[in-house]
């Protein structure tokens, strides 16, 4: 089994910064693509930000330049860095993994995603 466990999520006022972290733990063998997704209240999931295991990255246009996303395949953990940080960012920013893993028998490719963690940015 794989789990995801997100951390850094917090209260900060428009213009300051966050770091997010997701590590990742369980019988794994490789983790492909990892990402950080966020839903706002009212609002569907969006992707924020990807990155490939060879360190190809993708953000949407909305945070383009104010977020970074890195990972650390030695720790299997994934990192978000927020900065310039605008109300309408806060969300539950969930972390996200393609994960192959290992169960004593089988190999197993599947989608996991950690329990969320609250960004609020206030005005």
């Amino acid at each position: 089994q794989v789990q995801l466990v997100e951390s850094g999520g917090g209260l900060v006022q428009a213009g300051g910064s966050l770091r997010l972290s997701c590590a990742a733990s369980g019988s794994i063998v490789s983790i492909n693509v990892m990402g950080w997704y966020r839903q706002a209240p009212g609002k569907q999931r969006e992707l924020v930000a990807a990155i490939s295991s060879g360190g190809s990255t993708d953000y949407s246009d909305s945070v383009k330049g104010r977020f970074t996303i890195s990972r650390d395949n030695a720790k299997d953990t994934v990192y978000l860095q927020m900065n310039s940080l605008k109300p309408e960012d806060t969300a539950v920013y969930y972390c996200n993994a393609l994960v192959t893993d290992y169960n004593g028998r089988n190999y197993h490719t599947g989608n996991y995603w950690g329990q969320g963690t609250q960004v609020t940015v206030s005005s």
